[in-house]
């Protein structure tokens, strides 16, 4: 009989072997077992069974960060629920289509988005609405006390969908991103070997668990090594230098370590005890990893990995972490440069980085054509970043398709932001763009053109903007100008707005 393919199996196997060892610890000094974690996601896959819910049904979520919402995903795991985080900072319009999307079977909130949520789950026809809120009280919990902390693993096939998040299309469209149960134990099994992780690890964990960094890539390390876990439930560079010395890794995003360097407290004596320290999700200065070094005595290693693909590449953990690149390809993860006809390209020749593995996601959500269009015919995936890759094989990424902005390590579609811009009375066009920025890594930046007097002024837009987005894709700066740069063909020259305004943020 075939062995169940369910990731929550292969978590439960390294639970099972330490029930009663801590797996992780709050920074208000609540401690969770893993006994705890176990008991607690049966009683939730439990309850949720009980909805009436089946296995494949989509659970949407949109949740502060907590161990009862650690718990709620590897609940959904084990129920064989397909399990779809959303963005804290989404609005209601930009929830519409997702939930629309998707299909859930059910909706979890906070407490303060449940008046939007229940709006929504009227308009679309969703049965069941819970809340779930970041101290742990709210009617999932409630609900669920009295059930069983014994639930058998949903058997799943390793092609089943293990969890759809969406990554936002250029045309205003966001793709859903189909993971796999073997998708994601691939890749954290990748990962556990390669970064070196075992069961004496202490990982700082201050990431947020909407996002593929923090939800499975440091999930996936902790919970298949059986290391341990100090959890934030936010980034706090002050509150990082506090629990580091007792940690012995750390993920984090560009912005984290900028943060970590501003603090004169921060130094050699604070990562004493830190065998890694990990970046990812947007690209790393290498003036960072340099200051890092200098101060530290540590080499972050950085690694590139998207939705839909988690990690392709990554620094050794023994050996030579260039600066400026992304690493290697992962055990198990091809990688290739070609050109726009899709032939390969020689080392170190800029072209379209393509990546093939069991990484790589099954398929977007509906959208078989946009699947095809995306995909090789050897299977190979377009990513849609432009990379090259060196004589040792060390890939680097030096620019991305399509403009997308990555801020704070999100990504920021500029189509999606330009559109609600453009629908703003007085606005006659706009263009949005990345600029740098001393913190966030990029800005968002939108570039407006009026169409009469009626266009507001910069405070007056940003305060529009924020009903209609999450604050991540919210411009920083607004500039108003006469006319957009273009082409020859009309395109509007992006490159040119970026080099305008490179220095916007230089002295904030």
């Amino acid at each position: 009989m075939q062995s169940n393919a369910n990731l929550y199996a292969s978590f439960q196997n390294i639970f099972l072997q330490q029930l009663d060892k801590v797996a992780l610890t709050t920074t208000t000094d609540i401690t969770y077992t893993y006994s705890e974690l176990d008991q607690e996601s049966a009683r939730l896959a439990g309850f949720l069974s009980s909805l009436g819910l089946q296995s494949g049904d989509r659970i949407s979520i949109q949740v502060q960060k907590s161990p009862q919402a650690l718990c709620l995903y590897l609940a959904c795991l084990r129920g064989g629920f397909v399990f779809h985080p959303l963005n804290t900072g989404y609005r209601e319009n930009e929830l519409e289509y997702f939930l629309s999307d998707a299909e859930p079977g059910a909706i979890i909130c906070d407490d303060s988005a449940k008046d939007v949520m229940q709006r929504l789950a009227d308009k679309l026809g969703i049965n069941n609405l819970l809340i779930l809120n970041a101290d742990g009280t709210g009617s999932l919990i409630n609900n669920s006390r009295d059930t069983s902390d014994e639930f058998e693993i949903v058997s799943r096939e390793s092609d089943d969908m293990a969890a759809l998040l969406y990554s936002s299309g250029t045309t205003g469209v966001p793709k859903g991103i189909m993971l796999t149960h073997e998708n994601l134990l691939h890749n954290a099994e990748s990962l556990v070997q390669y970064w070196g992780f075992t069961s004496d690890d202490v990982l700082f964990h201050a990431l947020p668990i909407f996002h593929v960094h923090g939800l499975f890539v440091a999930l996936g390390c902790v919970f298949l090594s059986g290391a341990s876990m100090r959890w934030a439930s936010a980034y706090d560079a002050k509150q990082t230098v506090k629990y580091l010395p007792e940690c012995t890794a750390m993920m984090g995003v560009p912005t984290y370590y900028t943060r970590l360097l501003a603090l004169p407290e921060f130094n050699k004596k604070v990562t004493a005890n830190i065998r890694v320290f990990i970046s990812g999700s947007a690209p790393l200065l290498a003036e960072t990893f340099v200051q890092f070094e200098e101060r530290t005595g540590h080499r972050i290693l950085e690694r590139y990995g998207m939705t839909e693909t988690n990690m392709n590449t990554s620094n050794p953990l023994q050996g030579e972490r260039k600066p400026g690149t992304v690493g290697l390809p992962l055990p198990g993860v091809e990688v290739r440069i070609v050109n726009d006809m899709g032939n390969n390209l020689e080392t170190d020749e800029i072209g379209n980085l393509q990546v093939r593995g069991k990484n790589v996601f099954k398929a977007y959500w509906k959208m078989p054509e946009k699947t095809a269009e995306d995909f090789t015919d050897d299977n190979f995936f377009n990513t849609g970043d432009k990379g090259q890759i060196d004589s040792d094989g060390y890939v680097a990424i030096v620019g991305r398709a399509k403009d997308m902005v990555i801020s704070g390590g999100l990504n920021v579609y500029p189509k999606e932001v330009e559109l609600v811009i453009d629908d703003i009375e007085g606005v006659l066009e706009s263009a949005v763009i990345g600029v740098p920025h001393p913190d966030f890594g990029e800005a968002v930046v939108a570039i407006v053109i009026a169409s009469d007097e009626s266009c507001p002024q910069e405070d007056g837009l940003i305060e529009m903007l924020k009903e209609q987005l999450a604050s991540f894709k919210l411009p920083k700066r607004v500039m108003i100008l006469d006319e957009l740069p273009r082409n020859t063909m009309g395109k509007v020259q992006k490159n040119v707005l970026r080099d305008q305004f490179t220095d916007l943020f230089e002295s904030k």
